[in-house]
């Protein structure tokens, strides 16, 4: 199992690191309105969300990945109108009102959980391509850090109510990891990132990936699953690799603004 993610890792990191930093942004949007919609479709399985409700959400999942490329500003509109759609929906095609906050609320809450959150690096790609390699890249180290160093010296449970295998010691590995990453990328693809900045993100960049690994976690326990898909060879479905970066990813972008990067 090790071996195939390490393959996996391999042969994928390198494609998509030349795909993001090297290609216009309109193909970025294209990337992350298909890992939205993936990611989506996994959390609705998840919770056996199905029919015309379902698809309505992924159509408006793209919807707001795409609006949000072409104009920030409508994005709250957007939001607004899909929550409205599904439940005007839900109200035509089931009479029978039992179970209707049942059935619009992990379709409403897939929708602000993973195309909303995404959105946010349409953004960030607006400032230039190395800050979504620089996201990505901290969580992934964070994770990594997380795994190996829990794997090593993890005794102690950091929640084991909600993800048995997180230890305290691998909550530590995240922020290092996020510290690492961060240095690393400030190094080499974003030399304007001064050190004690750097530093800071890569903490709270680690931190947070903690924070969206167990919300995920959470998500899984309560439906029953192990992983949210099978689609990534050993390492399970798109929204267990993206589950950091959904938190992640609006938290890099309020800490660049506040710092002036534009």
């Amino acid at each position: 199992m090790h071996l195939k993610r390490l393959i996996v890792a391999a042969v994928l990191l390198p494609v998509i690191y030349l795909y993001i930093m090297y290609l216009p942004s309109g193909y970025f949007l294209f990337l992350l309105a298909a890992v939205s919609l993936l990611a989506m479709s996994e959390f609705y399985s998840m919770y056996r969300a199905s029919g015309i409700l379902r698809y309505t959400c992924l159509f408006f999942g793209v919807s707001i990945i795409s609006v949000s490329y072409f104009s920030k500003d409508l994005m709250p509109d957007v939001i607004i109108l899909s929550v409205m759609a599904v439940i005007i929906i839900r109200l035509l095609v089931k009479r029978n009102p039992i179970s209707s906050l049942y059935d619009i609320s992990p379709l409403i809450l897939g929708l602000l959980y993973i195309p909303v959150c995404l959105a946010f690096q349409t953004q960030i790609r607006n400032l230039g391509p190395e800050w979504i390699i620089f996201l990505y890249a901290s969580v992934w180290t964070s994770d990594t850090m997380a795994y190996y160093l829990g794997t090593w010296i993890g005794k102690k449970k950091l929640y084991i109510e909600v993800s048995p295998n997180k230890t305290v010691a691998g909550a530590a590995g995240s922020l290092i990891g996020g510290i690492i990453a961060a240095l690393l990328l400030r190094a080499s693809i974003i030399p304007l990132l001064t050190l004690y900045p750097a530093v800071l993100i890569g903490i709270i960049i680690g931190a947070i990936s903690i924070v969206g690994d167990l919300v995920e976690s959470m998500f899984k326990r309560d439906a029953g699953v192990k992983d949210s898909g099978i689609i990534i060879p050993g390492h399970g479905g798109i929204l267990d690799k993206i589950d950091g970066v959904l938190f992640a990813g609006p938290i890099l972008y309020w800490m660049l603004i506040a710092l002036g990067i534009k």
